[in-house]
């Protein structure tokens, strides 16, 4: 009888360590999904961590006033692209003060709210800045030609000026609208342009827009001064 149970007891005793096993590795599982989540979270934390601490440290060596702002909306699917930012009108900010991080130019404000403000990132179709190559300071202006993500160009720049793949571009101020010395991006190739003394300069920008979550708006207003004579200018050829 002893031997005959015994025989019969041990599918049933496989079939309850099976059981356990199953159950042990459904729990095994469960908990590795939440350490992997805590892992990502942990991850996320330190990389905002970097940022806030790189924004400080940018913010502290900045001549500048600055007003620290989230980008709470981003429109990067066209070719007039668009970002929004949680400041406006009542924070002290403008129409034309540019946005920044760290790393560099993100763009300019083109319409100011009460409590928010639209920003016309690099990657628009209608974005200009006056740039200089900070190795040889050749001037040109720095535009994205609506076809390639993750690449500018500098126009305007001669072929005589030699200039080579890793060099940084700035803003020069030339233009009365953002201050100089905004890194922009690096050069990463040139074309001379056929028919013309002059080269496009491509390059790969500093900011990588898909991956900004905050920035600095910087207080900058266009000198008056400058901005009279521009205008008394243009009236001479009305």
């Amino acid at each position: 009888s002893v031997t005959s149970f015994s025989v019969l007891e041990e599918p049933l005793a496989n079939i309850r360590v099976y059981r356990q096993a199953l159950n042990t590795n459904t729990y095994l599982q469960r908990q590795n999904i939440l350490l992997q989540d805590e892992l990502s979270r942990l991850r996320a934390i330190e990389e905002e961590n970097k940022e806030l601490r790189a924004l400080l440290e940018y913010r502290e060596e900045s001549n500048f006033e600055m007003t620290p702002v989230l980008i709470v909306g981003k429109q990067l699917d066209g070719l007039n692209n668009i970002l929004t930012v949680d400041g406006g009108t009542s924070h002290g900010l403008k129409e034309g003060m540019p946005l920044v991080n760290s790393n560099g130019l993100i763009g300019k404000i083109v319409l100011a709210g009460n409590y928010y403000s639209q920003v016309m990132p690099y990657y628009n179709s209608l974005f200009r800045v006056s740039a200089r190559i900070q190795e040889n300071q050749a001037n040109g202006i720095v535009s994205w030609n609506g076809e390639i993500y993750g690449e500018l160009v500098m126009d305007f720049v001669p072929k005589t000026i030699s200039v080579d793949s890793g060099y940084v571009v700035e803003t020069s101020g030339s233009s009365n609208q953002f201050p100089a010395g905004i890194p922009i991006g690096r050069v990463i190739r040139t074309e001379p342009e056929p028919g013309r003394q002059t080269q496009r300069i491509f390059l790969e920008p500093y900011v990588m827009l898909a991956d900004i979550d905050q920035g600095f708006i910087i207080e900058f207003e266009p000198d008056s001064n400058v901005s009279n004579l521009q205008q008394e200018y243009n009236q001479l050829f009305e």
